[in-house]
């Protein structure tokens, strides 16, 4: 597809141009990314009015209406983003590891850029500023691939960062926008592996699974969120509230927030009613089993298939357990291997729970919300990697970067 072959050749030149800016060159392209973005607000809210209008029209979800929608807030957080990406430290020529072998050949292992990134995204128009920055800090090339639901907003980041690149004699093409929505493109971009390094999706389940399905570049899958929190009969409850609250109502369309909770069996009777009220009083829709029907009025009976789903909604599914271990074995069954948590104040429950679940994020005592890239002092993210290789966690610089060996001689010749 002629379109997509002429991104791949202008990315491919801009990476060469990219791995050649010093951290200052790069760092004053983000400082002026972030002032535009600050400065021309008015026609992101503009063109994302466009694309809210659309997506409330067509009966878009409550949760998925918030990740689309944009505010002065968001941009400045956004334009935050970048700024701090600034600030962090370069990676790109850390020298990893550095020996020499006998033979008296001196060898260091080297952070370099990936080259050019992929991204495939849904109605989320912030991932193009963050999918920007942490590529640029990293002398990365980006071809974006954003939502149609956020196709105007996208637009309108996208130039306006090409456009602050321009104006200090950088390359636009550090970033690109795949302006066309036909499934066909999206399709013809994954496999688009002779100009594309990396392809990273950031979505939904569907999504992820069409990428890792028709793709012939290498892939860097970003989960979908069904996390739990289980509430230890040695918790404090004073704790446990709020904690839970957070989790599941602060933002509910976030691939972090609270899907699921498991209640220790022994606490069930004096915590569930108590946790019942505060979630309802949010509007939450609780889908548990018979204990939690029992003990919570206007709860429902949850099914199989509720334990394994990431609502992004206000409804959550609640089980009561009799052990850590049950726990343990429950959440890695139905879990998406995201951010799991454990309230309790024993120790020896805590450091069980910390080392059995098989999550990216495992957290004591804490909302799952804070796994994000921004909160773990990263900037920004790419995405939460669910997988084990090559990245696991909120993706920020180092993720970005691979590695090459640099192997220095004085005429040594192999025997």
């Amino acid at each position: 597809m002629e379109y997509l072959e002429n991104l791949g050749r202008l990315a491919v030149a801009a990476k060469q141009e990219l791995q050649c800016l010093t951290t200052e060159e790069k760092n004053c392209g983000l400082e002026s990314a972030a002032r535009a973005l600050t400065a021309r607000q008015d026609e992101i809210l503009s063109a994302n009015a466009k694309d809210y209008e659309i997506a409330q029209k067509g009966g878009m979800a409550e949760g998925l209406l918030d990740r689309l929608q944009l505010t002065s807030a968001r941009i400045e957080a956004m334009a935050e983003g970048l700024r701090q990406i600034a600030k962090l430290p370069d990676p790109v020529g850390e020298v990893m590891e550095s020996f020499d072998r006998p033979n008296g050949l001196h060898i260091d292992k080297v952070r370099v850029p990936m080259g050019v990134i992929g991204i495939i995204y849904e109605a989320r128009p912030n991932v193009t500023a963050d999918a920007f920055g942490l590529c640029f800090k990293t002398g990365n090339a980006v071809i974006l691939k954003g939502g149609k639901d956020a196709f105007y907003s996208n637009q309108a980041i996208t130039k306006i960062i090409r456009e602050a690149l321009q104006d200090i004699r950088i390359t636009a093409d550090a970033i690109q926008l795949i302006e066309n929505n036909d499934r066909a493109v999206t399709t013809a971009f994954m496999q688009l592996k002779q100009y594309v390094d990396i392809l990273i999706p950031r979505g939904g389940a569907g999504l992820i699974r069409a990428v890792v399905e028709n793709s012939t570049i290498p892939v860097i899958e970003t989960g979908t969120g069904n996390c739990h929190i289980y509430v230890d009969e040695d918790a404090d409850l004073t704790k446990a509230i709020p904690i839970i609250i957070n989790a599941k109502t602060q933002r509910i369309g976030v691939c972090n927030a609270c899907e699921s909770l498991l209640i220790h069996e022994k606490i069930a009777d004096r915590f569930l009613p108590g946790l019942g009220k505060a979630l309802q009083d949010k509007q939450v829709e609780i889908r548990g089993d018979e204990k939690v029907v029992e003990k919570i009025p206007g709860s429902h009976q949850a099914s199989e298939e509720d334990y394994g789903t990431e609502y992004l909604d206000y409804i959550v599914s609640m089980k009561t357990v009799s052990s850590v271990e049950e726990a343990i074995a429950h959440i890695n069954r139905y879990n998406t291997r995201h951010s799991d948590a454990i309230l309790t104040e024993n120790e020896k429950h805590m450091e069980q729970f910390l080392k059995g679940v098989d999550s990216a994020c495992v957290y004591a005592n804490a909302s799952t919300r804070f796994t994000d890239g921004f909160e773990f002092g990263f900037g920004a993210e790419i995405g939460i990697s669910t997988q084990k290789l090559h990245a696991r966690g909120p993706m920020g610089l180092k993720e970005l970067t691979t590695y090459k060996y640099l192997i220095r001689g004085t005429g040594q010749i192999r025997e």
